[in-house]
């Protein structure tokens, strides 16, 4: 089962940042939960980070064509989502709590992320650097 499975778990974590990432560039800041109106510096460095963003979830779609060839990829990447949560903590220190939709995403790069790439390590293996 983990070796089925595991695909569509990784397929679905790459759609959050597909279309949250294309969100953030079409519509901006305001495309938040909770977000509005911010100057043009804001807007502008939102959209061109998000750029980033998709393409974070378009890699993580295309090493799934290749697991076993591209599981560095996958796994670098996941582990960036999951580096994500020290910024998002510090946020959460500097300035309170985000909108729970935040918050949810704090859970996911904290918790579920890590025992992703564990699962992934465990399932496809280890992969060879020759």
């Amino acid at each position: 089962m983990g070796r089925r499975a595991l695909p569509v778990v990784v397929a679905v974590l790459g759609a959050v940042p597909v279309l949250s990432g294309l969100l953030g560039i079409v519509i901006g800041p305001e495309a938040l939960p909770g977000g509005g109106p911010v100057n043009a510096t804001i807007d502008s460095e939102y959209r061109f980070t998000n750029t980033f963003w998709l393409a974070a979830g378009l890699l993580i779609w295309w090493s799934l064509r290749r697991p076993d060839e591209r599981a560095d990829v996958t796994r670098v990447i996941l582990a960036i989502a999951a580096l994500g949560s020290i910024p998002r903590l510090v946020s959460v220190a500097a300035t309170g709590w985000p909108h729970p939709v935040f918050v949810g995403a704090l859970v996911l790069e904290l918790f579920v992320v890590p025992l992703v790439i564990w699962w992934h390590v465990r399932t496809i293996g280890r992969v060879s650097t020759s």
